[in-house]
């Protein structure tokens, strides 16, 4: 009999985590205020109460530092998590994670695994100052050696952390941060289920009209818009890509072979970035399926803007309906 258990992402990532450290004492997690106080957004809240202080570290404010560390546990035999606090604190870490977390693998002929899992809670919406709603993801998925994964929903949240920490091999973990606690995104979560393989999208609605890939954050606005494109007598066939890096993006030219459109969504800016891997792909692969250029729907080619303009900023529902229409109308 299933074990349904209705969750925010939030506290699904928070059960995921604790199940990983129960089924496995070389599961550490670290990072700034993971403890005492259960990070910023409360994903580890409990967790050290229940393991204590040697398997859930509080660290100094020092992002090269978390992951240095995390880099000789690894080689030790553990497998830390480490959670970035904001995804704009990322990048004093950015030189130990290109430069050693991705490729100690490859330059040690397999000898020296990496399984090390780096939470990043990303994107915009929650009305933060500078260096807090920014989206680096294509960053990360452009460098050889890393694994790049990018939760929508409660479920995957849950199975996917606990996949994410038994990986050999290094993955970035990006989190919706405006939609941990959200009550709208609750999901019932079988944990006895046996879970989807990580590294594959999958189509979370089907229709014939044209095709809206997404992920992470922008899976819900995608989902949005297809509610009211059928009011309008549209079909929109939604595809969350769930990993960025490796992409899985065979459904989605079987999709576009379907449909002969794409809009492609994400809240990162457009240049250089994963919409552009996408419209490059599937106008390579599926040419002759396209009726419509493939289109992007996207954040702007500028710094993330303060709080009171992030609405203007962030992709939404009208954007992706406009968008489609000028597919149709091509």
């Amino acid at each position: 009999m299933a074990d349904l258990q209705k969750l925010t992402i939030g506290k699904a990532l928070n059960l995921g985590l604790r199940r990983a450290m129960e089924e496995d004492p070389k599961v550490l997690i670290m990072g700034e205020d993971v403890g005492k106080l259960g990070g910023v957004f409360r994903i580890t809240d409990g967790l050290q109460k229940d393991f204590g202080e040697q398997r859930v570290l509080d660290t100094p404010l020092a992002e090269s530092g978390i992951i240095g560390t995390a880099v000789g546990l690894a080689v030790r035999g553990f497998r830390p998590v480490c959670e970035i606090q904001f995804e704009g604190f990322i990048f004093p870490g950015f030189d130990q994670i290109s430069s050693q977390v991705a490729k100690l693998h490859y330059r040690t002929q397999g000898k020296i695994k990496m399984p090390i899992v780096i939470r990043v809670p990303f994107g915009g919406g929650i009305g933060a100052v500078e260096h807090h709603s920014e989206s680096p993801e294509s960053l990360f998925a452009h460098i050889p050696g890393l694994k790049v994964v990018s939760v929508s929903n409660a479920v995957d949240a849950y199975w996917g952390i606990q996949q994410a920490i038994k990986s050999d091999d290094p993955i970035l973990f990006f989190e919706p941060k405006k939609l941990y606690h959200s009550g709208a995104m609750k999901s019932e979560v079988d944990v006895e289920a046996t879970p989807d393989q990580l590294f594959k999208s999958r189509v979370v609605r089907e229709g014939t009209t044209a095709t809206v890939v997404a992920y992470g954050p922008s899976v819900k606005v995608a989902l949005d818009a297809a509610t009211a494109a059928e009011d309008e007598g549209k079909s929109l066939e939604v595809i969350d890509l769930r990993t960025l890096s490796p992409l899985d993006l065979e459904p989605v030219f079987e999709s576009v072979r379907k449909t002969g459109r794409l809009i492609a969504l994400s809240e990162a800016p457009s240049e250089s970035s994963l919409t552009s891997e996408i419209a490059a792909r599937v106008q390579q692969e599926c040419f002759y399926s396209l009726e419509a250029p493939v289109l992007r729907v996207t954040g702007f080619d500028t710094p993330y803007p303060p709080a009171k303009l992030e609405e203007h900023y962030l992709p939404d529902l009208d954007r992706v309906l406009h968008t489609v229409d000028r597919s149709l109308a091509w």
